[in-house]
């Protein structure tokens, strides 16, 4: 039972984070003049994670694996975030 708890736990995290995330991205396009296409593509994996979480929010059934997909991914792009945004915006400039 408890690590049925600690996985959903992790999972609605994983989750709430996700939403979070691609909501600031949006805000700071709308209202801060971010560049546009390098936050939205930066912010992808991140609604992507929070599609596969309400699904399993909404089903109750959570997966080790998107558990440590999401802490995986979102380590790598917020470590990398600053150097990406950088080369994006060179790509689509």
């Amino acid at each position: 039972m408890q690590n049925r708890n600690l996985k959903a736990l992790i999972c609605k995290i994983i989750l709430f984070y996700s939403i979070f995330y691609g909501a600031m991205k949006i805000i700071a396009v709308l209202f801060q003049d971010a560049w546009p296409l390098p936050n939205l593509i930066l912010a992808i994996p991140f609604v992507i994670f929070a599609i596969i979480g309400g699904f399993m929010l909404k089903h109750d059934s959570y997966s080790w694996v998107y558990v440590a997909a999401g802490v995986i991914i979102i380590s790598i792009v917020r470590y990398y975030e600053i150097q990406w945004m950088q080369q994006l915006h060179e790509y689509f400039s």
